[in-house]
């Protein structure tokens, strides 16, 4: 009888199989199974009351880890407050500069530069004096020119005198005209010859050297 006795307290081999050997795995929080080192009993009461209160408290995980990832992304995105601001955001960035070299003008864009620009300097000129003239015209300034010259010379021969004759508006503005266009073929034959010495003296000298800066606003 005590031989039976025994036998039967001793886990049979059978009974060992049936035994869960718990994971070895990580456990993650946020997953819905329970936790490692737990065994699942055959009744189903146990295992129903086991795998809702690992759901539950993987829910109250969860829901903890989301509100830290919001709390922290809002700490990185946001000052706190009544913080003081960081240099970053204080200091101004320094401005960039470059230094380059001019080393070759293109005479041909600087021949048509600059007989544009002599041909607007031409116009200007023509219209000055041709204004100038016409304000002198309505000032009476060539009556009393010719008033005067009747007086010194006081001869009868003064009265066909008209200094209009000479400096009239018309003559004027005719010789002006003259000159704007010699203006326009020396400016643009002058530019032209300079850029061709200036490419020489780049060549040597390596050219005129300027420093840009990136604009600070």
């Amino acid at each position: 009888m005590a031989d039976s006795s025994t036998s039967k307290s001793r886990p049979t081999r059978r009974d060992a199989e049936e035994v869960r050997v718990p994971s070895r795995e990580s456990w993650d929080p946020t997953a819905g199974d329970a936790a490692p080192g737990t065994t699942s009993s055959g009744s189903s009461s146990s295992s129903g009351g086991a795998s809702s209160s690992g759901r539950s408290f993987a829910d109250k995980v969860r829901s903890a880890l989301r509100d830290a990832g919001r709390n922290l992304d809002d700490a990185r995105t946001a000052p706190a407050g009544g913080a003081a601001p960081s240099k970053a955001t204080t200091n101004k960035r320094p401005t960039r500069r470059a230094r380059l070299r001019l080393t070759r003008l293109d005479p041909w864009s600087v021949a048509k530069t600059a007989f544009l620009l002599s041909i607007a300097l031409g116009v200007m000129t023509v219209v000055a004096v041709a204004l100038v003239w016409g304000v002198l015209d309505a000032a009476g300034v060539w009556d009393s020119i010719n008033a005067m010259v009747y007086q010194v010379i006081g001869s009868e021969s003064s009265t066909d005198f008209d200094v209009e004759n000479y400096l009239g508006t018309s003559r004027i503005v005719g010789f002006t005209l003259i000159v704007a266009g010699i203006n326009v073929v020396l400016l643009t034959a002058i530019a032209t010859l300079a850029a061709f010495l200036y490419n020489l003296g780049a060549a040597l000298l390596g050219g005129i050297e300027v420093t840009l800066a990136e604009d600070a606003r």
